[in-house]
C-alpha cells in the first residue's frame, strides 16, 4: 500500500470552488455550517490531521494541538493572528501563516466608510429618522464634525494605517499624524502624507484618531481612561484593529459623559458579545468585523491561505516556501534542535 496522503481540515464555510483545489494533494475535510468549537473539540479536529485552515474564531494554542503528533501546518485566514499562540507553535514545528496585503485597501476603505459615519452621525441620523422623529427641517439637525482640513491621528502605521493615511491626506486635504513603535522612512512618510509623533501628541491633537496596531500584551487597552483624557472631547475615535486594544467600559463612559464626541467600531473585546454599555449609546457606529468583507478580498483571503497550507505540506509550485509564513525561522530553529535530540540520543545508544 501506498503511503498515507496528508489530511487537511477546514474549519468554516468559506468559498467552495477556492478550497476544492486542496483535494488534489490531500485528504480534504471541509464544515458545512458556521461553528463555534470548544477547545476540547478543536482539540479533537486537530488531532489527526497533519494541516488545518482556520479563521479568527478557532483559538488555537498548546492545549489544542497537544495530542495532534502529525499537524505541521496551520494557515489562518486573516492579516492579524492574535488566535494563535505562536510560541507553542513553533515549539510544536507547526508552521502558522496568516494573509497580509490582499486586504489592505479593503479594510482601509472599512476605516475611512468608519470616520466619516461616525464623524457625520451617519446612523444615529438615520435611527432618528426611521424612529420618526424627523418632524421638520432644522439649522442645527445632527450637526457632525468636518472630515475635510482636520486632523487626522493613526495609531499603528502598516499597511492598513498608510493606506488610510492617503486616503485622509490626498483625498480630503487631512493633517495626518502618526505615531508607531518605529518611525517610518522619510519618503515613505512624504507618499502617504504624514507626520511622525510621539503618542501623547497624537492623541491631544487628533479631531480624529484610528485605530490600527498589532493586538498584543503591550497593546492592551492602550486606549483607557487616562488616553481617552487626553483626546478632545470633540474628537471621534475609530477602531478597526483588534477590540482588547480599547478599554470598552472606559470608552462607553467617556461617550456617554461627554468627554469624547462619537466613535466607530468594527471590532470588539468580547466578540460576538457586545458590552451593553455599548449598545445603549446612540453616538457610536458598530459594525460586525467586516474590514475586509468585500467579494473580492474576503476570496482572495481564503486563496492565500489555500497556497500557504499546500507549500507548508510541501506541495505546489511553492512547496516548502508558504508565501506568507509567521514563524518559520523558530519552526526550523525547533525542528533543528529535535533532530540533534534525536541524533544524541541515538549516538548515545551506541556508546
Amino acid at each position: 500500500m501506498g503511503d498515507r496522503r496528508p489530511r487537511v481540515w477546514v474549519s468554516q464555510p468559506l468559498f467552495d470552488d477556492v478550497v476544492e483545489p486542496l483535494g488534489q494533494h490531500f485528504d480534504l475535510t471541509t464544515t458545512g455550517e458556521v461553528t463555534a468549537y470548544t477547545p476540547q473539540q478543536l482539540a479533537e479536529q486537530l488531532a489527526d490531521v497533519d494541516g488545518a485552515l482556520i479563521t479568527l474564531n478557532e483559538r488555537i494554542g498548546a492545549a489544542e494541538i497537544a495530542a495532534a503528533p502529525r499537524l505541521r501546518a496551520i494557515a489562518n485566514v486573516g492579516v492579524g493572528y492574535n488566535n494563535l499562540d505562536v510560541d507553542a507553535l513553533s515549539a510544536a514545528g507547526i508552521l502558522a501563516s496568516n494573509t497580509p496585503d490582499v486586504l489592505t485597501e479593503t479594510t482601509a476603505d472599512l476605516g475611512f466608510a468608519l470616520l466619516m459615519a461616525t464623524a457625520r452621525r451617519i446612523t444615529e441620523a438615520e435611527r432618528w429618522l426611521r424612529e420618526g422623529q424627523w418632524g421638520q427641517w432644522s439649522f442645527q439637525t445632527m450637526l457632525g464634525a468636518d472630515i475635510h482640513g482636520s486632523t487626522l491621528g493613526i495609531l499603528g502605521m502598516g499597511r492598513i494605517g498608510q493606506g488610510i493615511a492617503r486616503r485622509g491626506a490626498l483625498g480630503f486635504g487631512m493633517r495626518v499624524l502618526y505615531h508607531n513603535r518605529s518611525r517610518l522612512p522619510q519618503a515613505t512618510e512624504a507618499e502617504v502624507g504624514a507626520q511622525y509623533v510621539d503618542l501623547d501628541t497624537l492623541l491631544a491633537q487628533a479631531d480624529h484618531l484610528l485605530l490600527v496596531l498589532p493586538y498584543n500584551a503591550s497593546s492592551h487597552h492602550i486606549i483607557d481612561a487616562a488616553a481617552l483624557a487626553r483626546m478632545k472631547p470633540t474628537a471621534t475615535l475609530v477602531n478597526i484593529a483588534r477590540g482588547g486594544i480599547v478599554d470598552e467600559l472606559a470608552l462607553a463612559d467617556a461617550l456617554a459623559n461627554g468627554r469624547l464626541a462619537a466613535a466607530g467600531l468594527d471590532v470588539f473585546e468580547g466578540e460576538p458579545n457586545i458590552r451593553p454599555e455599548l449598545l445603549a449609546l446612540r453616538n457610536i457606529v458598530l459594525t460586525p468585523h467586516i474590514g475586509s468583507a468585500s467579494q473580492a478580498t474576503r476570496r482572495a483571503m481564503v486563496q492565500l491561505a489555500v497556497d500557504n497550507l499546500v507549500a507548508a505540506l510541501g506541495k505546489g509550485p511553492d512547496a516548502g516556501n508558504p508565501p506568507s509564513a509567521i514563524n518559520a525561522d523558530a519552526v526550523n530553529a525547533a525542528l533543528a534542535g529535535a533532530a540533534g535530540a534525536v541524533a544524541k540520543k541515538t549516538d548515545d545508544a551506541k556508546r
